[in-house]
């Protein structure tokens, strides 16, 4: 017995040394305010030492930097030399890593929403959830990864022939709070009393995938808790940014050529299997789909299509009027302000991304990203104790929401 609790200690420490740790790690808020300092800072994204969080893009437009404790000092002279203003806003990196996610047992086999969960724990959770509803719920796979996983999620449908929305998240796999809630949305559909939840829910077929990219989820439980992308590839530059790697105008601003940066489109469109069986997966859904919601952090965002162009295409209006209710009822239960409009002008040109393809080629008219709490001073860290009150408010916009767009006539009948 001691042997095997020396073994089992022993394969922890082994683990725990395993990590990339981020001691004297911090994040700062950049405002360049020159074209000069854009490009600066742009040219930091090439250096080692420096991970951005946020891009550069245009001038006034605010940056966050995480920056080794071994470029500090050369982090602070570029800073006075260049008059940029910055302002720390997280001082320990690793300290935060350390107390985002509480160790909380399981009580009686449930599901806590107030931690962040493994990849097996929320696969072995969709299998306990087929048991207790098996008229309401099912595994779907909806594609595979390059270490050989499956990409699964569950379907939840209350009727037949009820029209679909499909709830991406996790697809940047350090972005913890995504996967969380989709899972915290997944238990609301099956448990809330809410009347206004009840009628959402049992009036739409739903599919809903809490890690589309399940190797880069389980690398940030494992390895590195900052890991962006896919896992796919050799060498020190692994991997693509699956929200890049999509096939409607890939690689055409917003994204890089260059393997080692974040925002790495991949060698070509639909390059990463994560992407290319997914797509295929939602191609075969066409029909029946009207809505795609895709869930990321942080900036408390609701952006809509598109992320090439500042231009107002297709149904722009509607879905900036629907984004307007929708942030609006988020904000009602905590005070959490949150901004809507298309990706581009909202954020930044992003393309090559999931839900643009959505839009583009399953034409689906309510197509909406979140970028999740909060707005820096926590970023990807956000702890877990945030989850709850976090899904509570975005379950509050989607019910207004899809209320919205009834009033624009969505959605439209499925086809037999």
């Amino acid at each position: 017995m001691w042997i095997k609790l020396l073994l089992v200690a022993l394969v922890a420490t082994l683990s725990l040394a395993d990590k990339e740790r981020f001691d004297g790690f911090k994040v700062f808020r950049v405002v360049p305010s020159t074209d000069e300092h854009v490009d600066i800072l742009k040219q930091l994204t090439m250096e080692n030492g420096y991970a951005f969080w946020t891009y550069p893009t245009k001038v006034n437009q605010p940056v966050d930097v995480m920056v080794s404790q071994e470029k500090l000092n050369e982090f602070y002279k570029l800073m006075e030399s260049t008059r940029m203003k910055y302002e720390e806003f997280i001082e320990d990196v690793q300290r935060l890593i350390d107390t985002e996610n509480p160790h909380i047992t399981r009580e009686d086999f449930g599901y806590s929403h107030k931690k962040y969960h493994t990849l097996d724990e929320i696969y072995q959770w969709f299998e306990l959830l087929t048991k207790q509803y098996p008229d309401l719920v099912s595994i779907i796979e909806v594609g595979k990864t390059y270490e050989g996983r499956t990409i699964k999620g569950v379907k939840i449908s209350y009727g037949s022939k009820n029209p679909g929305i499909f709830i991406e998240g996790g697809i940047h796999a350090r972005e913890w709070i995504s996967p969380a809630t989709v899972t915290y949305l997944i238990d609301q559909f099956l448990t809330s009393t809410d009347s206004k939840i009840r009628k959402l829910a049992e009036s739409h077929d739903w599919y809903m995938v809490p890690s589309v990219n399940p190797d880069g989820y389980v690398y940030t439980h494992e390895k590195n808790r900052m890991w962006r992308k896919t896992r796919s590839g050799s060498g020190l530059c692994k991997g693509a940014d699956a929200n890049r790697n999509w096939g409607f105008m890939w690689n055409s601003g917003g994204a890089s050529s260059i393997p080692c940066l974040e925002n790495y489109a991949g060698k070509g469109p639909f390059s990463e299997i994560e992407t290319k069986t997914l797509s295929q997966y939602l191609a075969s859904l066409k029909g029946k789909l009207f809505a795609y919601i895709s869930f990321h952090s942080y900036s408390q965002l609701l952006m809509f299509p598109y992320g090439h162009t500042t231009k107002h295409l297709d149904n722009h209006e509607e879905e900036k009027a629907i984004g307007m209710k929708a942030i609006g009822a988020l904000a009602e239960r905590y005070g959490t302000q949150y901004v809507t409009g298309n990706i581009a002008e909202t954020i930044y040109v992003a393309s090559g991304n999931s839900m643009d393809w959505v839009k583009a080629t399953l034409k689906l008219p309510v197509t909406y990203t979140y970028e999740l709490r909060d707005k820096g001073r926590y970023g990807f860290l956000l702890p877990a104790d945030q989850i709850i009150p976090n899904g509570e408010e975005v379950m509050d916009s989607l019910v207004t929401m899809f209320d919205e767009a009834i009033k624009f006539g969505y959605p439209k009948p499925t086809e037999e």
